[in-house]
C-alpha cells in the first residue's frame, strides 16, 4: 500500500522544541488523514536539529465512497422548508428522497447523499499546507516578505506519496514561498549537497550516507555508548544526565564524542558548581573516577568529524570551561569571605510578592513558624529558628545569582564553611525539598521543621490573599507545596494536627486523595476516611489502609452489604417519618434472638472500636467490625425491621442506627462503592 513521506527542512530548531514538534506533527497529520477517510496502518515522526520528518504507511490510494443520510422536514411541511431541504441535500425533487416513519414524530423525508471518494494526493495537497500554516510552535518567526510562520526559516519541503513498486508522486503544495518537492539536504558541513528522495527507506539510507542520524533516540544511544566507552578507557564513568543527553541529541545530526580536561585545582569548588558550570555553558558531561570523586575531565559531543581528530574542538571547549570555572572560583571565594547574615538586609529590597512583602519579611515568618513546629517534630526550637534565618541567605550570593538552581545547596556549603552545626547546614539545603513526587524528603528534625515552615507559610500566605490554584493554573506551585507537606509528614510518620483554615485543609485533602490514589488506594475508600475536619495526615492514611484490608476479606464484603441494606432502610424510614433515629436501643423491646444478639454485639464492638480508635489502632478497629458480619447476616435473615408494632419497629430502626454509628467510628461506609 502507498506511504506518505513528509520532511520539513529548516534552519536549526531549538532542542527544547524538537520532540514536542515531532509528536504534534504526527498527531496533526494522522488526525487529518482519518477525518478525510484515509485510514492508515502506522505512523512515525522523527526530528533532527534541521528537519521534522514523518512517515505514514498503509494508506489507500483513494478515500472510500460514502453514503450519508440527511433528515429533512415532515411530510406536508411548508414549501419553504422543503425547498431548503432539497437545496442542502443537492436534490431536484422530493421523488429523489425517501419517506421514513417515527412513532413519535410521524413521517419525514430523508435524503441519501452519495459522496464519491477522492484521490489521496489531492486530499493531501489540501491537508498538508493547512497543517503547516496552523502548526503551533512555542515560539515562531517570519522571514522575508511573506506571512508564513515557522520556528526557523523553512528551506525545503519533501512530500512524496506512492507504493513500493512505483515511482512516488510529489504532493503539490506550497507553504510560504517553499514549494513541496522531493529534494532534501544532508549534514550542513559533512554532506551539504542536495539529495533526491523517493520513499522513506531510501530517504533514511541517503541521510545516513550524508552523515545524518534521523532518529533522536538512536543519536542518544550513540552518544551514551560512545561516551561510556571513551570514559571506560580512562578508568572513568560518565555522570548520568538524561536531560542533558536529550538536549545534546537535539543539537547534533552526526554525534562525535571526545574528551577534554580542566585544571585539577578547580576541584576545590563544590562538585555541583563544576557540573552546573560545564553543563550550562558547554553542554558537556562530567565524569567520576574509580573512587567516585569528580574527575577533571568532561565529555564533548561534536556535530562534525574533525580532520585533526578533534584537537581544536577539544582545546576550544577547554578554554571556555577554564574561563567559566575561574569565574565560579571567584564567585565562591567572594561569597565565603562574608558571613551568611551579611546578605540578609538585601532581602528587604527583594519583593517576594506585592501582597506578602519582601523576602526578609518572609524569613521572619519562617523563623517564627519553624520555632513553633520544632517541638512537634522533635527538633530543637532554637536550632530550627537559626536554620530558618539562614535558609534564604544564599539568594544574595554571587554563585546563586549565576546558578539559581544551586540555591539551598550553596547555602549548605556556606553554612558549613562558617561553622554552623551540621543539622542547621543540612536544613538550609533541604528546606526546599521535596521538589517533586520522586524527590527525597527531609528526615532530620531541624530540616523537617524548616521545610514544613517554608511550605506552610507559602500556602497560608497565598490563601490569605486569595491567590489559589485554578484548573491547570498554579503559578506559585502551591499544589507541589501541599504535596511536599503531605510527603514530609507521611514519610516521617509525624502525628500532629494541621491547624489551617477550612478551605486550605480541604485543599490538603484533595492533594492527599491524589497521592493515595497514585499509591493504589481506591478513591471511594479514601473519601470514606476523610471528613471536613480531618487534619491528621498519617491517621487518614492508616484508616484508608485498614479499611482496604477489611473490605478485601469476605467478612468485610458481607458486612458492607449488610451495612448498605441497613443504611438504605434507615434512610427511607427516616424520610418517611420525618425524623432521625438516634441509635438508643431499648433492650426490653427486643423480641427475637437475632436482634438481641446483634444489639449485644454492636454494643460490645462499639466500645472496643472506640478504644482502638483512641489508640490509633485502626487495624484492630476494623478487625472488631469484621466480627459483626455473622450477627448482621442473621438479623437480616430472621428479622422484619418494619414490624406492625410501632414500638418494635422504632427499636429496630434505632438498632440499625446504632450499627451505622458504630461503623462510622472508623469510616463513612456510605461512600464506599459496592
Amino acid at each position: 500500500m502507498p506511504e506518505l513521506l513528509l520532511e520539513l527542512f529548516s534552519e536549526e530548531i531549538p532542542a527544547r522544541f524538537q520532540r514536542r514538534a515531532a509528536d504534534d506533527l504526527k498527531k496533526a497529520v494522522t488526525n487529518a488523514l482519518v477525518d478525510a477517510g484515509l485510514v492508515y496502518e502506522g505512523a512515525k515522526a522523527f526530528v533532527t536539529p534541521r528537519r521534522l520528518a514523518l512517515t505514514v504507511t498503509g494508506l489507500p490510494a483513494r478515500s472510500p465512497d460514502t453514503r450519508e443520510e440527511k433528515k429533512g422536514p415532515k411530510v406536508g411541511a411548508p414549501q419553504p422548508a422543503i425547498d431548503g431541504f432539497l437545496r442542502s441535500a443537492g436534490l431536484t425533487s422530493l421523488d429523489q428522497a425517501k419517506v421514513e416513519s417515527d412513532p413519535k414524530k410521524g413521517d419525514f423525508y430523508v435524503a441519501q447523499i452519495d459522496k464519491p471518494g477522492a484521490d489521496a494526493v489531492s486530499l493531501l495537497s489540501a491537508i498538508l499546507p493547512k497543517i503547516l500554516t496552523d502548526f503551533a510552535w512555542a515560539k515562531s518567526m517570519r522571514w522575508g516578505t511573506g506571512s508564513f510562520n515557522w520556528v526557523r526559516p523553512l528551506r525545503a519541503i519533501t512530500a512524496t506519496f506512492g507504493s513500493e513498486n512505483e515511482d512516488p508522486v510529489v504532493i503539490p503544495f506550497t507553504s510560504g514561498v517553499v514549494e513541496a518537492g522531493q529534494t532534501t539536504f544532508g549534514h550542513r558541513f559533512l554532506a551539504p549537497d542536495a539529495i533526491k528522495v523517493r520513499r522513506f527507506d531510501d530517504y533514511v539510507e541517503a541521510l545516513e550516507r550524508a552523515k545524518v542520524v534521523l532518529d533522536i533516540d538512536r543519536r542518544k544511544d550513540i552518544i551514551r555508548t560512545d561516551a561510556d566507552q571513551l570514559a571506560f578507557a580512562q578508568g572513568l564513568t560518565v555522570i548520568s544526565d538524561e536531560g542533558l543527553l536529550e538536549e545534546v541529541a537535539g543539537l547534533v545530526e552526526w554525534p562525535v564524542v571526545m574528551m577534554g580536561s580542566f585544571d585539577p585545582a578547580f576541584l576545590e569548588l563544590p562538585e555541583e558548581v563544576i557540573i552546573a558550570t560545564i553543563r550550562a555553558n558547554q553542554k558537556c558531561f562530567c565524569l567520576r573516577d574509580a573512587s567516585g570523586k569528580l574527575a577533571p575531565n568532561f565529555i564533548i559531543t561534536s556535530n562534525t568529524i574533525a580532520s585533526d581528530g578533534g584537537t581544536v574542538i577539544t582545546a576550544g571547549n577547554e578554554r571556555v570551561i577554564r574561563a567559566r570555572l575561574s569565574d565560579a572560583m571567584f564567585f565562591y571565594n567572594t561569597d565565603l569571605a562574608l558571613p551568611m547574615e551579611h546578605g540578609l538586609p538585601k532581602l528587604e529590597e527583594t519583593v517576594f510578592h506585592a501582597k506578602l512583602g519582601s523576602q526578609f519579611a518572609r524569613i521572619e515568618r519562617l523563623v517564627k513558624l519553624a520555632g513553633e513546629i520544632a517541638p512537634l517534630v522533635g527538633a530543637d526550637p532554637e536550632r530550627a529558628k537559626r536554620a530558618a534565618m539562614l535558609a534564604k541567605a544564599d539568594l544574595t550570593t554571587q554563585m546563586v545569582g549565576e546558578f539559581p538552581e544551586l540555591q539551598g545547596l550553596m547555602g549548605r556549603y556556606y553554612a558549613v564553611a562558617q561553622g554552623e552545626p551540621a543539622d542547621i547546614a543540612t536544613a538550609v539545603e533541604m528546606h526546599y525539598k521535596p521538589l517533586g513526587p520522586t524527590d527525597k524528603v527531609p528526615t532530620e528534625p531541624v530540616s523537617i521543621a524548616v521545610a514544613l515552615a517554608d511550605k506552610l507559610d507559602l500556602l497560608t500566605g497565598f490563601w490569605a490573599i486569595d491567590e489559589k490554584p485554578t484548573g491547570s493554573r498554579d503559578p506559585f506551585a502551591l499544589r507541589r507545596a501541599a504535596l511536599g507537606v503531605i510527603r514530609i509528614i507521611s514519610e516521617n510518620n509525624l502525628r500532629f494536627p494541621l491547624k489551617v483554615e477550612a478551605d486550605l485543609l480541604a485543599f490538603f485533602h484533595d492533594r492527599l486523595k491524589v497521592s493515595l490514589r497514585d499509591a493504589g488506594a481506591r478513591h471511594d475508600l479514601v473519601d470514606a476516611v476523610i471528613s471536613a475536619d480531618s487534619n491528621d495526615i498519617v491517621q487518614i492514611t492508616q484508616r484508608a489502609e485498614a479499611l482496604s484490608a477489611l473490605l478485601s476479606s469476605t467478612d468485610g464484603q458481607n458486612l458492607l452489604a449488610g451495612y448498605k441494606r441497613g443504611a438504605n432502610i434507615l434512610a427511607a424510614e427516616e424520610k418517611k417519618d420525618g425524623k432521625a433515629y438516634a441509635g438508643t436501643v431499648d433492650q426490653a423491646s427486643l423480641r427475637l434472638p437475632e436482634e438481641t444478639a446483634l444489639a449485644f454485639a454492636v454494643d460490645a464492638v462499639h466500645d472496643a472500636v472506640s478504644n482502638h480508635v483512641a489508640k490509633d489502632d485502626y487495624k484492630g478497629a476494623m478487625a472488631e467490625l469484621a466480627t459483626l458480619r455473622a450477627p448482621v447476616d442473621a438479623f437480616f435473615t430472621a428479622v422484619l425491621v418494619n414490624d406492625s408494632d410501632p414500638a418494635v419497629r422504632a427499636n429496630r430502626l434505632n438498632l440499625l442506627a446504632r450499627l451505622r454509628d458504630t461503623m462510622h467510628l472508623v469510616a463513612d461506609f456510605s461512600k464506599v462503592a459496592g
